[in-house]
């Protein structure tokens, strides 16, 4: 038996496969057991330590830790990403389209434009952003965000459109439709909807690259943690990391189901208009030209 691509292992193969498949699984679990005893020597374990969250010190409640993580930190990181994502989204669509433009004096330079933003680092820009232009600190990690993401979102959905068969652009200018018209209402959507799990992964980077707005001075979710652990003492950094990076994974395994929800939900869409061969009789004719 062999698949399309490759012929299916055999017995030897399967056997070696499952051996370093064990191999590596007790290699792995060795090391979380070594970090297991590595942590529990400084006694991070400590049930006291994770009281943190439910009853710490120095006369603040469990609500003042949890209201400021959640709702500050976690709050900051949110309302910048989300600005910074439908910017950089609509900046992507049109720097898409005009590197895509058959005019080359329109073309070239946005080529440049998107080369010169990728190659530049998103903590640079948000310094750019803050002391060359003078932003709000706010205002200078969205522009950080935008310029760079703007220019990936753009090569994501140019890389959509040129993978689609050149069929579907010729049918659109067999219908009469217009260049433009082609693009938006044929070929963009498309692109989207194939390039969709790229965008998601790059809306996750996104997400993340907010924590650099902690370097300079912007008080997301990051910076709260350090806050935190700075006012309760470095004995809780541990506690405090743990629940930073569990909000941060939980909120883009969120993200990543709604993309895959959006995804099958648009493929289903995609589906339901095209008809299967038995339905595809037309007048006593099947596809296939067979008389039924």
């Amino acid at each position: 038996m062999s698949s399309i691509l490759y012929d299916a292992p055999g017995p030897r193969t399967r056997r070696r496969t499952m051996l370093w498949s064990v191999l590596g699984a007790v290699f792995v679990l060795g090391l979380l057991y070594l970090a297991y005893r590595q942590l529990d020597s400084r006694d991070q374990w400590d049930p006291e330590r994770w009281q943190i969250f439910t009853d710490p010190p120095q006369g603040q409640t469990a609500g003042d830790v949890w209201s400021s993580l959640l709702i500050d930190g976690l709050g900051a990181t949110l309302r910048a990403a989300g600005i910074a994502a439908v910017l950089a989204l609509a900046l992507g669509v049109i720097l898409a389209v005009l590197r895509m433009s058959v005019v080359g004096a329109v073309r070239w330079p946005t080529t440049v434009v998107i080369e010169f933003f990728r190659g530049l680092p998103v903590v640079l820009l948000m310094f750019f952003g803050v002391i060359a232009i003078g932003l709000p600190i706010f205002w200078g990690v969205v522009f950080g965000l935008v310029v760079y993401n703007c220019a990936i979102f753009a090569e994501i959905l140019r890389a959509g459109i040129v993978s689609l068969p050149r069929g579907q652009s010729e049918a659109a200018y067999a219908m009469g439709l217009s260049r433009r018209q082609t693009l938006f209402t044929v070929l963009l959507p498309q692109a989207v909807r194939r390039m969709l799990p790229s965008l998601v992964s790059q809306l996750v980077v996104l997400l993340k690259d907010t924590s650099l707005g902690f370097i300079i001075g912007y008080a997301e979710l990051l910076r709260r943690l350090q806050l935190n652990t700075q006012f309760f003492g470095q004995r809780y950094w541990f506690q405090f990391f743990v629940v930073g990076a569990a909000i941060y994974i939980t909120v883009n395994f969120t993200l990543s189901r709604l993309a895959v929800y959006l995804e099958r939900r648009g493929t289903k869409k995609a589906a339901g208009g095209v008809a299967k061969a038995d339905d595809a009789a037309i007048g006593g004719t099947s596809a296939t030209g067979v008389s039924v």
